[in-house]
């Protein structure tokens, strides 16, 4: 039914997107402007009004409401890609699944056994990369259904809706993408952030979202003359690490776990670093977290001095839960329009955070559904073509309900 899904799909993927970690500026890569400014012009095209790219790389653009609602939805997805793995000449390559394994043209290969997902793809078209990058459908696919949607309900003007409001932003994969968002400029009361995974995901939990950076000062004195004068400290972080619970690590956690993630490492006899991600749904866990994080650099302190042990911590982002929750018409809307579209709801956590989240606690309560893709963020990634397809229909089913 949305054919043309599939090409503008194809042409994002083309772009070179990555975010930069630590460049300091929005948008962290100039590359990023590229595609904001063809898409600018393809959403003139199609007939979006106001539509407004500004020195930050947040693109916006507008659809008048043709009904008497007064609610104003919106829509948005994000314009970078991770720099996980290289998103420099994708290659998109459509397959006609048969079942069993996909080997890529680079001679990776998606295994059936790690994919299982793969069996309700059987006799369908799916995208992958060649295997020696990433695809992109997080979110070039978030991108597609929403430009999509919203020709569609240009054409169809028979199709009663309130005014819609579309942004593209930059940056989401390095955290940064709600850090310039105009909340009062994009003008809407609700959102929905299409950035999700399989098909039929709804996602209003996240993580509340905690790091700790730590310097251990050590004392280095030559090995044969340092007997109750040095204080190692490789050996301290060592300490420190086996003070951590073994069963509260990426690793070990799914669902509603927290964990604790050791995510980098520097040490020497005189200094040793670290930095440790702390995650958890629930904020009162998540608060005993943090705090345990804080105790433990203090029991080290008391055992070896003071300011041995240097712990600077910050939180990042919470739960957009307790935002969502007042407005579940959101959610329930989003479940009923997927119901209507003959796909089956599946309402899961994220583990990890969502520019949703902060755009929640700006003003803006803003779930996250599904683009149909799989992988997100690795050579194997994928996404089934009819996937795409039925998410413009969930995008236009939603709109008829605002």
């Amino acid at each position: 039914m949305h054919k043309n899904v599939l090409d503008r799909f194809i042409k994002y993927c083309k772009f070179e997107t990555t975010s930069v970690d630590d460049a300091g500026v929005t948008p962290s890569s100039d590359n990023q402007f590229v595609l904001a400014r063809e898409l600018r012009s393809e959403m003139e095209r199609i007939g979006l009004t106001d539509v407004q790219l500004d020195d930050n790389c947040y693109l916006f653009g507008k659809l008048a409401g043709n009904s008497d609602s007064k609610e104003k939805i919106g829509f948005i997805s994000h314009i970078d890609t991770s720099n996980s793995v290289s998103g420099k000449n994708v290659d998109p390559q459509i397959i006609k699944y048969l079942g069993g394994d996909i080997k890529l043209k680079s001679g990776r290969v998606i295994e059936l056994s790690k994919n299982p997902d793969l069996n309700d793809y059987v006799g369908q078209d799916i995208v992958t990369s060649t295997g020696d990058t990433l695809l992109g459908c997080d979110d070039k696919g978030g991108i597609a259904i929403i430009m999509t949607a919203m020709e569609y309900l240009i054409n169809h003007p028979e199709i009663p809706h309130g005014e819609i409001s579309v942004a593209f932003t930059p940056d989401e994969e390095i955290g940064c993408g709600a850090d310039h968002f105009d909340v009062k400029g994009f003008d809407a009361n609700f959102a929905y952030t299409v950035d999700g995974g399989k098909l039929g995901e709804i996602e209003y939990e996240n993580f509340n979202a905690g790091s700790a950076f730590i310097t251990i000062n050590g004392k280095s004195f030559h090995p044969g003359d340092s007997k109750n004068k040095m204080v190692n400290a490789c050996l301290v972080l060592a300490e420190l690490i086996t003070l951590f619970p073994a069963h509260q690590t990426p690793a070990t956690t799914e669902g509603y776990e927290g964990f604790y993630h050791f995510d980098g490492v520097t040490a020497s006899c005189q200094e040793a670093k670290c930095e440790i991600i702390i995650r958890d749904h629930d904020t009162t866990k998540f608060n005993l977290k943090m705090d345990f994080v804080k105790n433990a650099c203090d029991f080290l302190n008391k055992k070896h001095g003071e300011n041995t042990v240097v712990c600077k911590s910050k939180e990042s982002y919470y739960n957009m839960k307790e935002q969502i929750l007042p407005h579940f018409h959101l959610v329930e809307n989003a479940k009923n329009a997927m119901t209507e579209c003959g796909i089956e709801p599946i309402i899961i956590p994220i583990r990890g955070g969502t520019d949703g989240s902060r755009l929640s606690f700006m003003g803006l309560p803003c779930p996250n559904i599904s683009t149909g893709g799989h992988n997100f963020h690795g050579y194997q990634e994928y996404v089934p073509v009819a996937s795409l397809e039925k998410m413009v229909d969930v995008v236009v089913a939603i709109a008829k309900k605002y």
